[in-house]
C-alpha cells in the first residue's frame, strides 16, 4: 500500500521535498514508515501525526493515509472560538471585535512581534495547525468561562515589529480574561505545528506530545 508523508522546517530541507510517497506492506504501523524514514528522521526527536491527528507507533496505516513527521514546533470557528492560521497581517482590532459581548467586563489582548531581527519565517502544517489551535482556544474558553475568544497565527515572512501571533479574549472579570490567553499562547507555542526560521537556523522548540519515537 502507499501512503503520503509529510515534512516540515529542517526535515523537509534535509529531504528535499515537502512530501514524500512511501510503500508499506498492508497492515503496516507508523512505527513501520518510520524505520523506513530513517535517514530523514536521524538525530531529530520527530512526533507523527496520520490524517491530522497525533499517533503513536503502534497505530496501523491505511492505504492513502496522510503520514506528517513533526519536528519540535516553534512556536475556523468552534462556538465562541475564533481561530486562523494565515499568510497575510494579523489585525488585532478584527479580533478584539470578534470577542465583544455584552456579558463581558475585561478584554485582554497578546501580540507576539519579530523583534531584533529584520524578519521572522514561519511554516506550518496548515491544516493540524488550525485544528489544534482552534482545540486549545475552545478547552481555553470552557475551562476559564470565557464569553469568546479568538487566536491567529502568520505563516510566511514576518518583518521586524509584526505580529506573528495574535490573541483576544472575553470574560466577564479581568482574572478569567488574563489566566485565558496566558494558557491559549502558552499552548499555541507548545502543541501547535508551526516552525520558526530565524537569519537561515531554524529555531529549536519543544516536541509536542505524545512521546516521540527514539532517534538513532
Amino acid at each position: 500500500m502507499q501512503i503520503r508523508v509529510l515534512l516540515f522546517a529542517g526535515l523537509r530541507e534535509r529531504a528535499g521535498a515537502n512530501d514524500i510517497e512511501l510503500e508499506l506492506p498492508s497492515g503496516a504501523s507508523v512505527g513501520d514508515a518510520m524505520t523506513q524514514l530513517a535517514d530523514i528522521t536521524h538525530g531529530v526527536r520527530v512526533v507523527m501525526a496520520v490524517n491530522q491527528e497525533y499517533a503513536d507507533p503502534t497505530v496501523t496505516l491505511n492505504a492513502g493515509d496522510e503520514l506528517a513527521l513533526i519536528p519540535p514546533v516553534s512556536g475556523g470557528s468552534i462556538g465562541q472560538a475564533h481561530t486562523r492560521v494565515t499568510d497575510q497581517p494579523l489585525s488585532l482590532d478584527a479580533l478584539v471585535e470578534r470577542v465583544r459581548d455584552p456579558r463581558a467586563g475585561a478584554v485582554v489582548t497578546f501580540l507576539g512581534v519579530t523583534r531584533e531581527v529584520d524578519e521572522l519565517d514561519y511554516e506550518a502544517y496548515v491544516e493540524m495547525a488550525e485544528r489544534k489551535i482552534a482545540k486549545i482556544v475552545a478547552a481555553a474558553v470552557t475551562r476559564h468561562g470565557l464569553c469568546a475568544a479568538a487566536a491567529e497565527h502568520r505563516i510566511g515572512t514576518v518583518p521586524l515589529s509584526e505580529p506573528s501571533v495574535a490573541i483576544a479574549v472575553s470574560a466577564p472579570h479581568r482574572g478569567e480574561a488574563f489566566l485565558g490567553a496566558r494558557e491559549i499562547i502558552d499552548a499555541i507555542k507548545a502543541q501547535a505545528p508551526i516552525w520558526k526560521k530565524e537569519e537561515g537556523e531554524w529555531v529549536p522548540g519543544t516536541t509536542p506530545e505524545p512521546p516521540p519515537l527514539p532517534s538513532d
